[in-house]
């Protein structure tokens, strides 16, 4: 019980010396505080300070610079002002020089336009003075002359219109001459190589028309009783039978080469067989037109081969073989447009023109011939439009159309190279032949052409009608003339006449002088 007490009373007295301790601690503690401010106080302001003095400092040399750098700038105005002040009065100096400079000119120009007025009127007057003497001597000379201005001009016109057509003339000569040898050394080369590579027989075989006989008594039997057999037979082909006293043969008569080449493969198989009566007849002469027209189909399948033409439809291929039964002048017409193909074709190679055209129109440029008997034309239209309605280009129809001049006028180079190569084949020795009449009528006919001119003395056609040359009368027909006059005879030739080849006009013109001494 008394320890406790004692415990207590112990404790009871510790607790107000802690409190006393914690009292006086804490006053310790804030005296020292207010002294550690004070001192931060005392740096704090003396930092401020000194920062203070350094930004005055700093203010003082910017504003220092700042009147420096305005100092600078104020002289630069300041010079540069003054310097354009100097500009300006110079400037000023040279427009006052260039002012009083133009017063000057335009004084001077004002002088010079008074002058000038005045010489103008001065001119006036002599130009109305030299018109007066112009009048009176244009009608003395008039009266001189005895002849107006207006006949006066005429005479003149027409004068140097003579002169002028002398000049032409002779230019005209010169040119064709020059052109003339130029092209033929090229052309020469050009034809000569197409024809060396297109070796063709002269004379191509003709249709045969006759149908020979073992012996007369199948005359009788062809016949047949009261004439059956020979009608059943001609109403078949569409081709007239001609018996006649020509011993061991008969004559086929008709327009289409087709058909005659059917009734001479049936007539030559009904003899071969002996059987002849109206139904064997019938059937010979369908086979027979079998045969003919496979025949006419590999020859346009072999033409085009030739040709190296490919791509050609078989309808077209088959019209173009029947050109293999038609003849022209003896020459065999599938043969000559092969022949016309290949040396077209050629003639191309060399002058830069389209090949595959030219020798594809001008393996096609007959074929019109193959119906020409069916339709009525020439045969350059017709085989232009049946190419045309088998697609072919119209560069290839028009060289087709325009491989005959008279009938249209070649617009392309493929079309002049197709010309051209038709008349080679068709010019070439032993391509054609003409009958005697047609002949002496071509060569009346040139003859006549050159005669109908003004000037004319005489012509003749010579060389087979390949030159016409023609003597003028040299009092109507000068040198200059004369060149005309064989230009315009060639013209009018090529227009009137169908030809093959080219014609030469030559015109000669001499002048003989004659005295006696007596």
């Amino acid at each position: 019980m008394s320890s406790s007490v004692l415990l207590i009373f112990a404790l009871l007295l510790l607790i107000p010396g802690a409190i006393v301790a914690l009292v006086a601690g804490y006053f310790i503690g804030r005296a020292r505080n207010k002294e550690r401010f004070e001192i931060s106080l005392r740096q704090l302001k003396e930092v401020s300070e000194q920062r203070l003095l350094a930004v005055q400092d700093e203010q003082r040399e910017a504003l220092r610079e700042a009147r420096e750098e305005t100092a600078r700038i104020r002289s630069a105005i300041e010079k540069e002002n003054a310097e354009r002040r100097v500009e300006l009065q110079r400037q000023e100096r040279r427009i006052q020089q260039k002012e009083e400079t133009l017063e000057r000119k335009m004084e001077a120009l004002e002088q010079r336009e008074r002058k000038l007025n005045a010489k103008e009127r001065t001119v006036d007057q002599l130009r109305e003075e030299t018109e007066e003497v112009k009048r009176s001597q244009l009608a003395e000379l008039e009266r001189i002359a005895q002849m107006t201005e207006e006949q006066a001009q005429e005479l003149l016109l027409a004068r140097i219109e003579n002169f002028v057509r002398a000049e032409a003339a002779q230019r005209i000569r010169r040119i064709e001459e020059q052109a003339r040898e130029e092209a033929d050394t090229r052309a020469r080369e050009i034809i000569t190589l197409a024809i060396q590579r297109c070796a063709s027989d002269q004379v191509a075989e003709a249709v045969v028309s006759v149908v020979p006989l073992p012996n007369d008594e199948m005359k009788g039997r062809i016949i047949g009783r009261e004439g059956r057999n020979i009608r059943a037979l001609e109403a078949a082909t569409g081709i007239d039978l001609i018996i006649d006293d020509t011993p061991e043969a008969v004559i086929l008569s008709g327009f289409d080469p087709v058909r005659r080449e059917v009734a001479r493969i049936a007539l030559t198989k009904l003899i071969l067989d002996g059987r002849i009566h109206p139904a064997r007849i019938e059937d010979v002469v369908a086979k027979a037109r079998q045969e003919v027209d496979a025949i006419i189909r590999e020859a346009g399948e072999n033409a085009a081969l030739e040709a190296n033409v490919h791509g050609l439809p078989p309808e077209l291929l088959k019209i173009l073989g029947r050109l293999h039964f038609r003849t022209s002048y003896g020459q065999n017409v599938l043969a000559h447009s092969v022949e016309v193909s290949i040396l077209a074709a050629t003639m191309a190679h060399e002058l830069g023109a389209d090949v595959n055209i030219c020798k594809t129109a001008a393996l096609l440029h007959d074929m019109g011939k193959a119906i020409d008997q069916e339709v009525e034309g020439p045969h350059a239209i017709i085989g232009g439009e049946i190419a045309r309605r088998f697609g072919r280009s119209p560069r290839i129809i028009h060289a087709m159309v325009a491989h005959h001049a008279s009938d249209t006028e070649p617009q392309t180079l493929e079309a002049a190279i197709v010309q051209a190569a038709d008349a080679i084949s068709a010019a070439r020795p032993g391509a054609r032949r003409e009958t005697i009449d047609l002949y002496i009528k071509r060569l009346e006919a040139l003859e006549q052409i050159a005669n109908s001119f003004t000037g004319v003395e005489k012509s003749f056609a010579i060389q087979a009608g390949r030159e016409v040359r023609i003597i003028v009368r040299p009092e109507e027909v000068d040198e200059y003339t004369a060149v005309r006059l064989a230009s315009d005879i060639a013209h009018k030739i090529e227009e009137s006449l169908d030809y093959p080849g080219q014609i030469k006009v030559c015109v000669v013109r001499e002048t003989r002088s004659v005295d006696y001494a007596r």
